[in-house]
């Protein structure tokens, strides 16, 4: 995923976001490009499989 960043004046209208709020999308768009990562969580849906905490997971995985 290509990801720009721009800083000055612009042809559009500016819409304003934490940093933080940025990069939480950014993993959000990637966990749901993932086509196999998106497969396992519909089959853990499926089989009511425990849930885990996503910060910790992502932590473990270093994401």
């Amino acid at each position: 995923m290509n990801k720009v960043l721009v800083h000055g004046k612009h042809e559009t209208e500016w819409v304003t976001i934490s940093r933080d709020e940025y990069d939480s999308m950014n993993r959000t768009i990637e966990v749901l490009s993932n086509k196999e990562l998106m497969s396992q969580i519909k089959k853990g849906r499926q089989t009511n499989a425990k849930s885990r905490d996503f910060e910790n997971v992502a932590k473990e995985l270093g994401i």
